[in-house]
C-alpha cells in the first residue's frame, strides 16, 4: 500500500477534514469499545453453556481489554512508521476475524485466543491511533472533539446493548458473535478516513538554532552525542527514533500520571462485567439489566460531550486535571454504594451517575495527557496511557470473580474497585498539590551571566567576563606607569 501523502499545516486546523477524522474516531470507539462492553451480555451464555464459575468465564471480557491495552504501543508503532490508515484497516480484519472464529469456539479456551487475543489484537491497532489523529487536528476545541469521538462508546453501548440481547434470543450467543464479527468490519471504512497531517511545528529542524556561539563548542565534545545541547551544536542528531519518541517516560507529571492511570483502570473495568450478572442475582429480568447497559451507555455519552464542551471554557483549560479527578472520584463512591441498591429503580440512578461520571474522565484521558506530553509525540504518549491500562484490565475482573465465589457475595469485590478509583484520584490531587508548594519564582540572573546548561554541565560566560576585565585594567596601568 502506497503511503499516503501527508497535507501540511502551520497549526492544528481546529475543523475542516478534522471533523471527519472526529467521525471516523466515533465509529471506532463504537466498534471497540462498545462492542468489549457488549461482551459482558454474553456472560451468562458462556458460563451456563460450558459449565464454568464466575472467574473462569471473566478471564474472556479480561483478556479482550488486556490484548486492546497491552498491545496499544503497536497501534502507535504502526501508526507512526506506516500510517494510521493502515493500522486502523488491518485492526478491522484481526477483530472481525476474532469474532468470527469465536461463533465456531467448543471451550472457554478457545475463546480465550479468538474473543479474547486476536479481537483485543485487532482493537488496539484502531484504538490509540484513531485518538492520537483527533488530538493532531484540534487544538482550541480539543475537549470538545474528544467529548464527541469518544462519546461513540456509549451511544454503542446503549444501542448494542439490546440489540445484542435480542440477537442472543434470536439466533444464539453463536449468531449473535457472527453477526458482530461483520458489524466490527465497518472498521475498515473508518481507517480510509483518516488522512495524515503534518504540523509545520513538528518539520522544526532543531539544527537550524544555533543558541551558543561556534567558539564554545569544542567544550562539548566529551559529552554524550544524545544530549540536546550536543545535538544544537553539531548540528546532528545521532539518537535512536524511539529516544526522542519516548523521551515523555521520564517525565514527573507523566510518571505521576501513569500511576494513577493503573488504579483507575482495576477499578473501572469489573462493572461492566458485572453490573448485568448482578442485576440478575437481586431479581432484575434480563431485559431490564440489558437496559441497565443502555441507561449506562446513553448517560455516558452526556459525559462525554458535556465534560468536553465545559472543559474546553477558557475559565477551566487550566483546571483539566481537576476535573478528571474529580470524575474518577466520584465514580469510585458510586461503587461504595452500589451493593445497597438491590431493585431495577435503584440500580437506574446508580446507571445514570456512573456512566456520566465514566463519559468524563473517559473524554479527558487524552486531553489530560496532551497537556503533559505535547501534540508531537500525543500518539506515542496515548499508546503507554493504554498500555497501562492492560495489567488492570487482565486481573481485576478475574479477582472480583473470585471474591464473589468466595464470599457468595459482591460486596467485597464493589468496594476494593470503588476505594482503588478514589486512591487513584486522591494520589493524582496531592502529587499535584506538592509540585504547587513546591513552584517558586526563580530568581533573576545577573545581565552579565549566561548559562548553557545540559543536564550535568554547565558553562558561564561570567568568568570569562571578568578576565577580560581584568587585563583591561592592568594594561591600563602598565601604561600610565611608563609615561
Amino acid at each position: 500500500m502506497a503511503a499516503p501523502k501527508k497535507v501540511l499545516y502551520a497549526a492544528p486546523p481546529d475543523g475542516g477534514w478534522g471533523w471527519m477524522i472526529v467521525a471516523g474516531c466515533f465509529l471506532v470507539t463504537i466498534c471497540t469499545r462498545a462492542v468489549t462492553r457488549c461482551i459482558s451480555i454474553f456472560f451468562v451464555e458462556f458460563q451456563t453453556h460450558f459449565a464454568q464459575d464466575y472467574a473462569q468465564t471473566a478471564w474472556i471480557h479480561s483478556i479482550v481489554d488486556c490484548a486492546t491495552m497491552l498491545c496499544a504501543p503497536l497501534g502507535s508503532i504502526v501508526s507512526n512508521h506506516l500510517s494510521c490508515q493502515v493500522g486502523i484497516i488491518l485492526g478491522g480484519l484481526l477483530a472481525s476475524s476474532g469474532l468470527i472464529l469465536s461463533s465456531f469456539a467448543t471451550s472457554l479456551k478457545h475463546l480465550y485466543l479468538t474473543l479474547g487475543v486476536l479481537t483485543g489484537l485487532g482493537f488496539a491497532l484502531c484504538y490509540s491511533p484513531a485518538i492520537a489523529m483527533v488530538g493532531k487536528y484540534f487544538h482550541k476545541r480539543k475537549a470538545l472533539a474528544y467529548g464527541i469521538a469518544l462519546s461513540g462508546s456509549g451511544i454503542g453501548t446503549f444501542v448494542l446493548a439490546p440489540v445484542v440481547q435480542v440477537l442472543i434470543e434470536q439466533f444464539s450467543w453463536r449468531g449473535a458473535l457472527l453477526i458482530l464479527g461483520g458489524f466490527v468490519l465497518n472498521l475498515c471504512v473508518c481507517g480510509a478516513l483518516m488522512r495524515p497531517i503534518a504540523l509545520r511545528d513538528d518539520r522544526q529542524n532543531p539544527a537550524k538554532q544555533d543558541p551558543v556561539s561556534k567558539a564554545h563548542k569544542p567544550h562539548l565534545q566529551h559529552f554524550s552525542l544524545c544530549s540536546p545541547l550536543a545535538q544544537d551544536w553539531t548540528g546532528t542528531n545521532r539518537c535512536c527514533p524511539s529516544q526522542r519518541e519516548y523521551g515523555f517516560l521520564l517525565m514527573p507529571d507523566f510518571l505521576v500520571l501513569a500511576v494513577s492511570v493503573l488504579f483507575m483502570a482495576y477499578g473501572c473495568s469489573p462493572l461492566f462485567v458485572y453490573l448485568v450478572p448482578y442485576a440478575l442475582s437481586v431479581g432484575v429480568t434480563h431485559q431490564q439489566a440489558a437496559f441497565l447497559m443502555g441507561i449506562l451507555g446513553v448517560i455516558d455519552i452526556i459525559g462525554n460531550i458535556t465534560f468536553g464542551w465545559v472543559a474546553d471554557r477558557r475559565c477551566l483549560k487550566s483546571y483539566r486535571h481537576i476535573c478528571y479527578l474529580f470524575a474518577v472520584g466520584l465514580d469510585g463512591l458510586c461503587y461504595l454504594f452500589l451493593p445497597l441498591l438491590q431493585s431495577f429503580p435503584l440500580l437506574v440512578p446508580f446507571s445514570c451517575t456512573f456512566g456520566y461520571f465514566d463519559g468524563a474522565y473517559v473524554t479527558l484521558i487524552p486531553v489530560v495527557t496532551a497537556d503533559v506530553v505535547g501534540t508531537r509525540c500525543l500518539s506515542s504518549a496515548l499508546g503507554v496511557v493504554y498500555f497501562l491500562h492492560a495489567v488492570p484490565y487482565l486481573v481485576s475482573p478475574p479477582i472480583a470473580g473470585w471474591l464473589v465465589d468466595t464470599t457468595g457475595s459482591y460486596t467485597a469485590a464493589f468496594l476494593l474497585c470503588g476505594f482503588s478509583m478514589i486512591f487513584s484520584s486522591v494520589l493524582l490531587g496531592f502529587a499535584r498539590l506538592i509540585k504547587r508548594k513546591k513552584k517558586s519564582p526563580a530568581p533573576e540572573p545577573h545581565p552579565k551571566l549566561r548559562l548553557w546548561s545540559n543536564g550535568t554541565i554547565a558553562y558561564s560566560v561570567a568568568g570569562e567576563l571578568d578576565q577580560k576585565e581584568g587585563e583591561v585594567v592592568a594594561q591600563k596601568g602598565t601604561t600610565q606607569a611608563n609615561t
